[in-house]
């Protein structure tokens, strides 16, 4: 039902989910500017003309990517959270999401954060909104939890501050690496609400 709300068929979305993770990957790997529709092309299979067929641009498949990489996070999860009774529960469960949906999604997010400057004003302004929203979501619930003992501008940039830590860890992470992404979910956590001198040894 969304898809056909958004204006695609399930068959027309499947295929541009293709050429979408196909465009992603390239952006990570090239990068966007170094990317041209024939790289594109060649990544997804298809003739360029093919590829002309479902977007009309290179900026028009970045918002594509970016936009459902947005409804992934969204999505669902002001409910997850007005299930969650605890304050504090509702920080850990957002962070821990936050991080999951990044570790399966790592070129899609890494667009979001890197490319997402490149998009025509329009694209980059429903791109940015989607983004408000999310973070509202982490505000309100810093808010339950300072239980209005910190102004609301604080708030908002204590929320920035936690997805910026989060989202620092695509610059080095290695999802093979030897540290699973549920202790390192913990690690941020632990930081976040405690204060890296919750890791001293006679702490």
């Amino acid at each position: 039902m969304e898809n056909l709300a958004k204006g695609f068929s399930e068959k027309e979305f499947q295929k541009k989910c293709v050429i979408g993770r196909a465009a992603a990957r390239l952006f990570d790997e090239k990068g966007y500017l170094e990317t041209s529709l024939k790289d594109i092309s060649l990544a997804a299979k298809l003739s360029k003309g093919g590829i002309y067929h479902y977007f009309s641009s290179k900026h028009e498949i970045l918002y594509f990517v970016l936009d459902n990489y947005m409804d992934l996070l969204v999505q669902g999860l002001d409910q997850d959270v007005k299930d969650i009774p605890d304050a504090a529960m509702k920080i850990r469960h957002i962070l821990f999401r936050h991080l999951k949906l990044y570790n399966t999604k790592v070129p899609e997010a890494k667009a979001l954060l890197i490319d997402s400057r490149n998009l025509p004003a329009h694209y980059f302004k429903a791109i940015a909104s989607k983004e408000k929203e999310y973070a509202g979501v982490l505000t309100e619930a810093l808010c339950d939890y300072f239980g209005g003992s910190v102004p609301l501008i604080r708030v908002k940039a204590i929320s920035y501050t936690l997805f910026g830590m989060c989202n620092a860890i695509m610059y080095w992470y290695n999802p093979e690496g030897p540290i699973p992404l549920e202790e390192l979910s913990q690690i941020c956590h632990d930081i976040f609400m405690n204060g890296v001198s919750y890791y001293r040894k006679d702490s």
